[in-house]
């Protein structure tokens, strides 16, 4: 959530322009207003700790997301493997690097936290599995 506080024809060059923006950093999620000036951040109100400052900077001057979805398994129990990103991606990069994603096939056995692929859509951040699989002929019988 973004909204300017005045429209952009009205802003004049050296006043301090207001954004508003939902923290996500804790279940609070406190409503800041981050003061800017030429795109340098001023000063941050409305937090209720201190991962809301280090938010509304971030998300004024270089909004990241996380990323989590599932990629093909080959050899495995079930059909999909769930990965994540190792770090947040820049959020203009979000689609890109999930369509990135839409051929990968992974093929069993996969351990937990293992890098799947790296520098995933030029964006310099890997994809790591979430989840353990065992291959199909690797499980014990059960019984």
């Amino acid at each position: 959530m973004t909204e300017r506080t005045r429209a952009p024809d009205q802003h004049a060059g050296d006043e301090a322009e207001t954004f508003v923006y939902l923290c996500t950093s804790c279940p609070l999620g406190c409503r800041l207003e981050v003061d800017a000036m030429d795109g340098d951040v001023i000063e941050v109100r409305g937090h209720s700790c201190k991962r809301g400052i280090k938010y509304g900077t971030q998300e004024h001057s270089d909004p990241r997301r996380a990323v989590s979805t599932t990629v093909w398994l080959h050899g495995g129990p079930c059909e999909r493997l769930p990965v994540r990103a190792a770090e947040p991606v820049p959020k203009a990069q979000v689609r890109e690097f999930v369509r990135s994603l839409s051929g990968l096939v992974v093929e069993a056995p996969v351990a937990f936290g293992a890098v799947l692929a790296t520098d995933v859509a030029g964006t310099g951040i890997d994809l790591i599995a979430t989840r353990e699989i065992v291959a199909e002929r690797e499980r014990e019988p059960v019984g």
